[in-house]
């Protein structure tokens, strides 16, 4: 089973905006999915334009040699629902298929790219070429259309509840200007889990990487080995505070999210 081919639309500016849409794509996918970000600096191409990848998301084709279909994505976007049956909706009588929104200069956010019939978007091409938002490189029976909810547009349509890929339109809900719109507490939900963790103990408690202390009341601790001096049996001068702070801690059964 190959990878399901995504490319994110990156902003150095917003790499939060990534890391939220990168952790609500594989969370939820039912398929391997190989998810590569559009960094400018990477690629052969200096048109720009309100973000980085304006333009580049047009490369896609030529990235994947001009062979099978691979998706692109604005990186202000999360996934509300299994990638997998988005890609299970392509159809190669197409060149490209789309939400086609009422706003269209949305449609290239969401893109199902059949790269064999993209072969104009060489890099030359891209760096020069007028209305490329509009999908003009290719004839206007060869768009086909996706369902609405594969891109709702916040701030724009009408709010829903089934939405499947939600998209930040006005600016993800990292910012006091857009903390309150729709489906925002999604977005914080998709990043918080992205830069979670379970507490030390747990993850890394029965590795060769820990040592066990043994207090004068209760349980064994783990901590790590370098808390140990170089006897293996007592804890260096500088970690004593830490210990007891862990100690505080595993006692409590606190656990770091």
């Amino acid at each position: 089973m190959e990878p399901l081919r995504i490319f994110i639309g990156y902003d150095h500016r917003q790499p939060v905006a990534y890391t939220a849409l990168a952790q609500s794509i594989f969370s939820q996918s039912s398929r391997p999915v190989a998810i590569t970000p559009l960094v400018i600096n990477q690629l052969p191409l200096k048109r720009t334009g309100l973000t980085p990848f304006t333009f580049s998301r047009f490369l896609v084709p030529w990235l994947c040699d001009y062979k099978g279909w691979a998706l692109f994505l604005d990186i202000d976007m999360i996934l509300n629902h299994n990638i997998s049956d988005l890609f299970s909706q392509v159809d190669d009588r197409y060149t490209v298929m789309v939400v086609k929104n009422e706003k269209r200069f949305e449609w290239a956010s969401v893109m199902l790219m059949n790269c064999d019939k993209c072969t104009i978007l060489t890099p030359d091409y891209v760096e020069t070429a007028d209305d490329l938002h509009r999908i003009s490189w290719c004839k206007e029976e060869e768009i086909g259309a996706l369902p609405s909810e594969w891109n709702h547009l916040v701030g724009y349509d009408k709010p829903r509840s089934d939405a499947k890929l939600i998209h930040y339109t006005q600016g993800v809900p990292a910012f006091p200007e857009t903390r309150t719109c729709e489906h925002a507490d999604m977005w914080r939900g998709a990043l918080g889990a992205a830069i979670s963790a379970t507490n030390w103990a747990e993850l890394m408690g029965k590795s060769v990487h820990t040592a066990m202390i043994q207090p004068e009341k209760g349980d064994a601790i783990p901590v790590p080995r370098y808390f140990l001096d170089d006897t293996g049996e007592a804890i260096k001068p500088e970690f004593i505070d830490t210990l007891k702070d862990v100690m505080g801690r595993h006692s409590a059964r606190e656990h770091v999210q």
